[in-house]
């Protein structure tokens, strides 16, 4: 599973401008986060496919940085979080995001990119 990044400038129409691009050629997006810090906004998803996602983006023009997903599964309660944050900095592993993919009962599924991909699974096992 991959996430995509798009930086995007802070005003109206950015977010449509990268989701006109894929909608058409049938990507949907499975998760996503997107969020502003200054005049500067950042667009986070997981395509469910990501060959077709980056051929649009690349097409469009739309620049963009991809990351490999771990995919944890949680217990939907306190400190749950907590118990992953803890496991990748002691082991060293910057967390670049997380955000949730989906919840079933009394589970997460809880999307991890960081810096080490294979430290970081390794770490979640």
């Amino acid at each position: 599973m991959k996430e995509l990044v798009v930086r995007l400038s802070h005003r109206p129409g950015e977010l449509a401008r990268v989701t006109n691009v894929l909608s058409p050629v049938g990507v949907n997006i499975k998760s996503v986060a997107a969020m502003v810090i200054g005049d500067q906004a950042m667009m986070r998803f997981i395509p469910d496919d990501v060959l077709n996602a980056r051929h649009a983006l690349d097409n469009a023009g739309i620049e963009y940085e991809e990351h490999e997903v771990v995919v944890v599964l949680l217990e939907n309660k306190a400190g749950e979080l907590t118990g992953v944050a803890a496991k990748l900095a002691e082991g060293g592993v910057n967390l670049l995001a997380t955000y949730l993919l989906g919840v079933s009962d009394d589970l997460i599924e809880l999307a991890v990119i960081a810096d080490d991909v294979k430290k970081a699974k390794k770490l979640l096992e």
